[in-house]
């Protein structure tokens, strides 16, 4: 079995990982972004603020990383989001259609009991480099 020619794909801009993981992997033109949840990308601490705070800084932090590789969130064909309060699921809608072009990605809104750090969104992405 040959060898994945993968690229890490790593900003300052963003979070680091607070696991085992690489922020980002690019494989044959696909961008594959691990989950971002509302960290302070220079603190490495949860941000402070309401649950569209939350989602601004998860979608800021995608936005760093997408910049990264030399895309921008008009690149992402698929987004995975996570939330604690599917209560909450307009203010998501509210702040994509503020960040996105249509054609809009695909995308799954998953609840769950909880995330790292007590953060209540976390979203990951793919993005098409081509």
């Amino acid at each position: 079995m040959q060898p994945i020619n993968q690229q890490i794909i790593h900003t300052h801009d963003a979070p680091a990982a607070i696991g085992p993981y690489s922020q980002a992997v690019s494989v044959n033109g696909m961008i594959f972004v691990s989950g971002q949840i509302p960290l302070d990308p220079k603190s490495g601490e949860l941000i402070e603020g309401d649950f569209k705070a939350q989602v601004e800084q998860v979608f800021d932090n995608l936005t760093a990383i997408a910049e990264a590789a030399g895309l921008t969130l008009d690149n992402a064909v698929r987004i995975g989001l996570y939330l604690t309060d599917m209560s909450q699921f307009a203010v998501v809608n509210e702040v994509m259609e503020a960040r996105f072009n249509s054609p809009y990605p695909a995308r799954a809104a998953i609840g769950v009991a909880s995330l790292p750090k007590n953060a209540a969104v976390e979203a990951d992405a793919i993005f098409a480099a081509g």
